[in-house]
């Protein structure tokens, strides 16, 4: 069976052009995914009335609520084969190595999930929290469901180092800002550091129309760490293992 990562793509990304990039470490290729399994994927995708309603959340430090419709991935789920195979190849070895290896870590654990996004939603400008160390974003509409005119492109925003991330600038205020291309198998892949303010302009489409993401959370795993955090838990009665947590592999 012929692997959904393109090894092509992944062998062309360096990692010290990666790091370099301005004003964090980021790239957008193309084909990331091998274009026959991509529309395998696209035929397969799960049904909307699985997600959760993420709608009205106040975010910390007075950021705008990021709307949209989530279902997290977990092991065992009822998923089309296509992307339960998809998923257990992101978990391989070899993935986790390319994502150590671009990242300069010597360790990293995977979340995953699904955002479709409908009219008026949009993802304020925010910076990751400290222990998501990266993440990737597969952009899953095509043509047949998506006016490119609508929006729906992350935009890496670069604010000169003007902004604390326990704040809450507009997308205005910033210097600069770089739209990812989304259209024919693409993603974007970035790697966290105290700038990596990033967000989602308002989408514009037409009712039952929704802007259909899959992504890869790098959370950062240091075994000593986590001991720490148990044994802690342990003393105070708190569960052993987060929710989160419960979802990373």
């Amino acid at each position: 069976m012929k692997p959904y990562l393109n090894t092509a793509v992944l062998d062309a990304i360096d990692p010290q052009e990666f790091r370099a990039k301005s004003p964090f470490p980021w790239v957008n290729p193309q084909n990331f995914i091998a274009p026959e399994r991509y529309d395998e994927l696209l035929r397969s995708m799960p049904e909307l009335e699985r997600f959760s309603a993420f709608f009205g959340k106040q975010r910390k430090h007075g950021q705008a609520s990021h709307d949209r419709y989530i279902l997290d991935y977990e092991r065992g789920m009822d998923l089309a084969p296509a992307w339960r195979d998809f998923i257990e190849e992101l978990c391989s070895d070899s993935y986790r190595k390319f994502v150590c290896r671009l990242l300069g870590v010597s360790s990293v654990r995977f979340r995953f999930h699904w955002h479709f996004t409908p009219n008026g939603g949009e993802v304020s400008p925010h910076c990751d929290s400290k222990g998501k160390i990266g993440s990737q974003i597969f952009y899953l509409n095509t043509e047949q469901d998506w006016d490119w005119s609508w929006g729906g492109e992350t935009v890496i925003l670069d604010d000169g180092g003007r902004f604390p991330s326990n704040t809450a600038p507009s997308f205005d205020d910033f210097d600069a800002a770089y739209p990812a291309e989304t259209r024919d198998n693409r993603c974007i892949l970035f790697g966290r550091r105290g700038n990596s303010w990033h967000g989602v302009k308002r989408i514009n489409c037409p009712e039952n129309y929704y802007r259909k993401v899959f992504i890869v959370v790098f959370e950062e795993h240091r075994k000593l760490r986590m001991v720490v955090k148990k044994t802690r838990r342990l003393v105070t009665g708190a569960p052993l293992v987060t929710e989160k947590e419960r979802l990373m592999y």
